[in-house]
């Protein structure tokens, strides 16, 4: 068998794949650590050679599960350069912290990416999960030194998205965010060859 052959081939629509699984369990992740849901709500699963945690409440699966399948067709006509999770003070709706998931677009194998006529990319799926699970453990460690959430606490996510996006009804314009006195927190990337995440945290420093 040949060398070419053998490669991995990770299409467009896997690579979008991997990034919304990401997101889906890492915007879980932070629900989970930030206390924003009971922790009995919440069901364990094994991913990226880790325990995480999942939802169960039917509302929060049904707006996850929308969310990620438009995004993922998004970005694979690279319409989307980032997605907020945003948490929000119910009683004022202060935005308290923004949790920001950055997209690139890489070339991928480019001698590859040729021969398929399409951006495809070569890199080891588990190198891939080695470096979301780097992420994800890092997710969690940053929650023990954010500032207490010592009020009721919602959250929402916005898409930021090219303006000729055909936007589903359900969905609104969004202003965009601001946090008074913020402070940043910049958490490893991974890749897929095909894109880049970076995510980075923002909060309301308070003395």
């Amino acid at each position: 068998m040949s060398q070419q052959q053998t490669k991995n081939c990770i299409t467009l629509r896997g690579s979008a794949q991997i990034l919304c699984e990401y997101l889906k369990f890492a915007i879980n992740s932070v629900l989970f650590q930030r206390g924003l849901y009971p922790p009995e709500s919440f069901k364990a699963e094994q991913q990226y050679g880790i325990t995480l945690l999942i939802s169960e409440d039917p509302q929060i699966k049904d707006f996850l599960n929308n969310l990620l399948t438009q995004s993922e067709e998004w970005i694979i006509k690279k319409k989307i350069n980032k997605l907020s999770l945003i948490i929000l003070n119910v009683a004022n709706k202060e935005i308290l912290e923004c949790w920001d998931f950055n997209v690139q677009y890489e070339d991928g194998d480019i001698a590859l990416s040729k021969e398929k006529n399409e951006t495809v990319g070569s890199k080891d799926i588990k190198k891939i999960q080695q470096e979301i699970r780097d992420v994800m453990l890092q997710v969690a460690a940053t929650i023990s030194y954010l500032p207490f959430l010592d009020c009721r606490c919602s959250f929402d996510v916005l898409v930021h998205a090219k303006t000729d996006c055909d936007v589903p009804d359900k969905w609104a314009e969004a202003e965009p965010v601001s946090i008074a006195n913020a402070q940043n927190v910049q958490l490893k990337s991974f890749t897929t060859s095909v894109h880049k995440m970076e995510t980075v945290v923002s909060y309301k420093f308070v003395d």
